[in-house]
């Protein structure tokens, strides 16, 4: 006898990507079960999990997730929880069955492949593709969203800038008919929290090998302390907010490699401080019609990046028909982009 379905819509999900942000999601989800079923009214059944070193697992009746948490983090592969031989990721797309895929893959700073590849799959079968992945929005924004529109389903990436923070949310329900003329900010929360600990006497050095021992900075950290991470994330604001395709090497870039103790204390002691700084521009003049930059810059007690400090980040957003927005997310985590992921997944299921 076939169990009885529930009295309310259930949706199934595949995950690929199975790092701190895929656990944080399905720890997420097994929070807020209970919750969504009461407000929107829909439950969730995660029916594939891949992840590039742990193995691939598929079950059409959903995964047993406090199993599979337990198992990741011991280092057991997923392959013993499937029910359905998997050999890659390509068969993964094709056989998991999922109503959403959530793409958590790391990304390509240089073409956001192979990350577009599985979005573009998923999104050809009907499925509503989701990723926390800046490539994809980066390189792929315009192809996969007009792909997705012709398949009736959505393309969502609310967590690639800002964690969980809805700055895309923002611009495309916020501010319906304006024109973003240009923005700034503080996008790269390593870099911000080297720069804060710098100011309380450590080098940079050990500022990075802090970062590094709370999982903030990668093993290597040049992603992040010489700009691409937040070169990367201009490209996508730009491409999405301004609606002009733009890539991370015509981002002006210089990272905090260079910035000594002693330049942080003269700042200091000037009631200043050094901050990693994003800026994108509308210019007629400027290659692609837009000047971006990132680099180091001496801040004042009178900017609101002043007192920005450790993981937080802020983005100021000026319109042609509105003065300047500001958005500042405090200390993320994990959750905090797990929660973007979420926001995209009741948007795309629940609002499509």
């Amino acid at each position: 006898m076939s169990p009885t379905p529930p009295p309310y819509p259930e949706y199934k999900i595949a995950l690929l990507g199975f790092g701190n942000v895929g656990q944080a999601f399905v720890e997420l989800l097994l929070e807020k079960k209970d919750d969504l079923i009461d407000e929107p009214g829909i439950g969730f059944r995660v029916i594939g999990i891949g992840s590039g070193k742990h193995g691939r697992a598929i079950d059409p009746r959903g995964l047993p997730l406090q199993e599979i948490l337990d198992a990741y983090k011991a280092g057991t592969s997923l392959d013993g929880f499937s029910s359905i031989p998997v050999l890659d990721t390509t068969g993964f797309i094709e056989k998991c069955g999922a109503d959403a895929l959530i793409e958590i893959t790391p990304v390509n700073y240089q073409t956001g492949e192979p990350a577009i590849t599985y979005l573009r799959q998923a999104i050809e079968k009907g499925i509503h593709a989701i990723t926390a992945n800046k490539g994809p929005v980066v390189h792929g924004y315009r192809e996969l969203s007009s792909l997705a529109r012709r398949n009736q389903v959505s393309f969502l990436f609310e967590s690639t800038v800002m964690d969980g923070a809805p700055v895309f949310s923002i611009a495309r329900s916020g501010l319906p008919g304006a024109k973003v003329t240009s923005f700034s900010g503080i996008l790269n929360s390593t870099t911000n929290l080297i720069l804060s600990r710098m100011e309380e006497g450590e080098t940079q050095e050990e500022a990075i090998s802090y970062a590094q021992s709370i999982g903030i900075a990668e093993t290597d950290p040049s992603g992040d302390v010489d700009g691409w991470d937040a070169a990367v994330k201009v490209a996508a604001l730009v491409t999405v907010l301004m609606d002009i395709p733009f890539t991370p090497d015509l981002v002006e870039r210089t990272g905090i490699r260079g910035l000594t103790l002693d330049q942080i204390n003269k700042a200091r002691d000037n009631e200043q401080r050094w901050k990693l700084v994003c800026e994108a521009v509308r210019d007629p003049e400027a290659s692609h019609g837009v000047k971006a930059i990132v680099n180091p810059q001496l801040v004042s007690p009178d900017s609101n990046l002043y007192n920005v400090s450790g993981t937080s980040s802020i983005l100021e957003i000026s319109s042609d028909v509105l003065g300047k927005l500001s958005l500042i997310e405090e200390n993320p985590s994990p959750k905090t982009t797990a929660y973007g992921i979420l926001a995209d997944l009741l948007n795309a299921l629940v609002g499509h």
